[in-house]
């Protein structure tokens, strides 16, 4: 850990102009990002007394290694440039709001061909439009209602594909609940136009609707079309239920997003209520593990700008009013950045009294209720996490916190389609987005300890180039939101907003895990010595005892069959060796698999699916001209010829070989 010390800016080289200011730690990783009125100021803040600071925020500046700055124009500017560096780099110190997640939603999937009504929990997607949340009954009964009126498609890719192809809807095509695009009972479009009027009936114009159908019985029953009323009848009994449902809290025309935060000294704790022509047409809740020591008007305003900024579909949706529990910093700042995305003014207040006041307390209850319900959950799995990473700490006398651990496993059949696995855990929890696989060829696939020795120096030789071309500059001020290209130049000055490009394994482990005993060990130890990493351990797990084995070490630690520690390793260890087993039988299931064209020169997998595709089987290519052959996307002449050559001498395959799958003796083509 660096002393504040050793990276201070002189006083005199900071402007006291407003600006954005980031903190990186010796790996170039940010790790937090801010902004400021007076740069100054506010950095000399960080450094006078360091031992002073609240302990979050002590944790921050001794786990940096330098700070950089950017002036910009106004207040305003900095709001936009910390938003947009916060979602680009996502510091570790920052507070981060992430999705409460108890409840199910409603959710279209606008983004496909023919959109699907479903029930969806976890992680938001693009292109998906979200109602809710909802009790899991009460989500079903509304699903089953609205199908009704609008008969959206509601089946799973598998059930459409196989719809498709017997030419025959599902039951819900039977009886009316679903419009059967599947076997072209409605066009594409048609079908788009259902689920545009879903989404909008969802979204608070239940009233146009119920006025349409009202219209629409009363012709019927004027062209004494009574059947064709009745249907009508039900469908609008079936709207108004659901109608009904939402009870009015405000004015009809108040529309309105109202926000509570309850919080303790780790966590806090956000409800909003998005209230639409007086009605409450939706919920949402966060949890954030507060990082950094904020007020309460600072955690509004990161709240605000992560829920507005962040998804596209809601800043089509901003309303007039925005009510908080407290007025946040930059507020005018905020109302005009907000005004900018809605296109219109954005009132940003807190309310004083009456039935916006009340409804506030009633969704503060909510905040409160679900940090009590979030603790009760995470507690164990948070006390279980530190305990076990502690333990292995501890047990393996290692004198820095296993933030990242890093695992390795090699997966293989008698040596042929030999791989390799990578998965990372940080804090003790998997992180999927950093998992690696590598495939070894050649003398490095001799033998299990020479495959280990190959993917840590290829891992870690990645790091090294990395970390050489990240080069942070400290101090540099420049305003990105107003540069212009120097004169006599054509090239305009390097934005510092623009993406950086990403390193795939820029940061490093605290430990490095491989799977097996002290051969492997000693291998990966060896590879990270030639290329002169010393901050790295390595032990390795002995799969017949659940040894742990050090480098260079003579007997392997035990550790008790009932330590936290020793069970994080085996999760870790089967993790990889499962990463490792999938991606060898993906490689091993494609190796398995000849065709008479394998060997063509310049005949890529593309290009040869394009062919078969094009003339149906292989007996009608071997039958085909140099000029026929041209016929098929991406056949040119001098590879129809190369094409016609190769099959014509048999080579590699045989005279009139099929493609054969080699696992199942599949013939593939005839």
């Amino acid at each position: 850990m660096a002393h504040p010390a050793s990276y201070r800016p002189k006083t005199g080289e900071i402007p006291t102009t407003p600006g954005v200011y980031r903190f990186r730690d010796p790996h170039g990783r940010v790790i937090y990002v801010g902004k400021a009125k007076n740069l100054r100021s506010r950095l000399n803040s960080y450094f006078a007394n360091p031992a002073g600071l609240l302990p979050k925020t002590h944790a921050m500046v001794h786990a940096a290694s330098s700070v950089e700055w950017t002036v910009v124009g106004s207040e305003l500017e900095s709001l936009q440039l910390e938003y947009t560096w916060i979602k680009e780099f996502k510091p570790r110190f920052n507070v981060v709001f992430r999705d409460d997640k108890t409840y199910p939603y409603l959710a279209v999937t606008m983004g496909e061909k023919f959109p699907r009504v479903q029930v969806m929990r976890g992680e938001r997607k693009k292109g998906t439009r979200y109602f809710g949340p909802y009790t899991a009954g009460a989500i079903r009964e509304t699903m089953d209602t609205l199908l009704r009126v609008f008969p959206v498609r509601s089946c799973s890719a598998g059930v459409f594909k196989r719809a498709q192809a017997s030419g025959r809807p599902c039951l819900l095509g039977y009886i009316d609940k679903c419009s059967a695009p599947c076997v072209g009972r409605v066009t594409p479009d048609e079908h788009r136009l259902l689920a545009e009027d879903f989404c909008s009936f969802m979204g608070g114009e239940a009233k146009r609707f119920i006025n349409r159908l009202e219209k629409d019985m009363a012709a019927a029953v004027a062209e004494l079309d009574y059947e064709r009323a009745a249907g009508l009848r039900d469908d609008i009994i079936a709207l108004r239920k659901v109608f009904e449902r939402n009870a009015v809290v405000l004015a009809e025309d108040t529309d309105a997003d109202i926000f509570a935060l309850h919080d303790d000294e780790l966590e806090a704790s956000v409800q909003v209520f998005h209230v639409r022509g007086g009605r409450v047409r939706g919920q949402r809740g966060w949890v954030v593990e507060k990082v950094e020591d904020a007020t309460t008007p600072e955690l509004i305003e990161h709240l605000l700008q992560q829920v507005y900024g962040e998804d596209s579909e809601v800043q089509g949706r901003i309303p007039r009013e925005v009510l908080v529990p407290e007025v946040p910093s930059n507020q005018e700042e905020l109302a005009e950045w907000l005004g900018g995305l809605r296109g219109a003014k954005v009132d940003i207040r807190v309310p004083q009294r009456g039935d916006k006041a009340a409804l506030m307390s009633t969704v503060r209850e909510n905040a409160e209720q679900a940090l009590k319900l979030h603790k009760t959950r995470r507690a164990g799995d948070i006390t279980v996490r530190s305990l076990a990473l502690q333990e292995l700490q501890e047990a393996l006398e290692l004198p820095v916190p296993l933030l990242r651990i890093e695992c390795f496993d090699i997966s293989h059949v008698q040596g042929t389609n030999v791989v390799a696995s990578m998965v990372v855990v940080e804090d003790g929890l998997p992180k999927k987005s950093d998992y690696r696989k590598f495939s070894i060829t050649g003398p490095a696939a001799a033998d299990d300890t020479a495959a280990m020795h190959d993917v840590l120096t290829r891992r870690f030789r990645h790091y090294l180039n990395d970390k050489a071309a990240q080069v942070p500059v400290s101090g540099e001020v420049v305003n990105p939101l107003q540069a212009k290209p120097k004169a006599g130049t054509e090239e305009p000055p390097s934005d510092p907003t623009a993406p950086a490009p990403k390193a795939k394994f820029a940061y490093p482990p605290n430990l490095v895990v491989v799977d097996g005993g002290q051969p492997q060990v000693n291998a990966a130890a060896r590879a990270l010595a030639e290329l002169g990493i010393e901050d790295v351990y390595v032990v390795g797990l002995a799969k017949r005892l659940e040894e742990v084995w050090l480098p260079d070490s003579d007997f392997p630690v035990i550790l008790p069959r009932t330590s936290q520690g020793l069970y994080l390793l085996q999760r870790i260890r089967d993790e990889a060796h499962r990463f490792a087993i999938t991606f060898h039988r993906q490689k091993r299931g494609k190796a398995m698999t000849v065709s008479a064209l394998d060997g063509v020169p310049g005949l890529g997998e593309a290009k040869r699916k394009a062919l078969v595709a094009h003339f149906g089987s292989l007996k009608k290519i071997k039958a085909a001209t140099v000029e026929e052959l041209t016929s098929a996307k991406g056949i040119g002449p001098a590879l129809a010829a190369a094409v016609v050559q190769h099959l014509g001498s048999g080579e590699d395959a045989g005279e009139g070989s099929p493609a054969i799958n080699m696992t199942t003796g599949e013939i593939l083509e005839s």
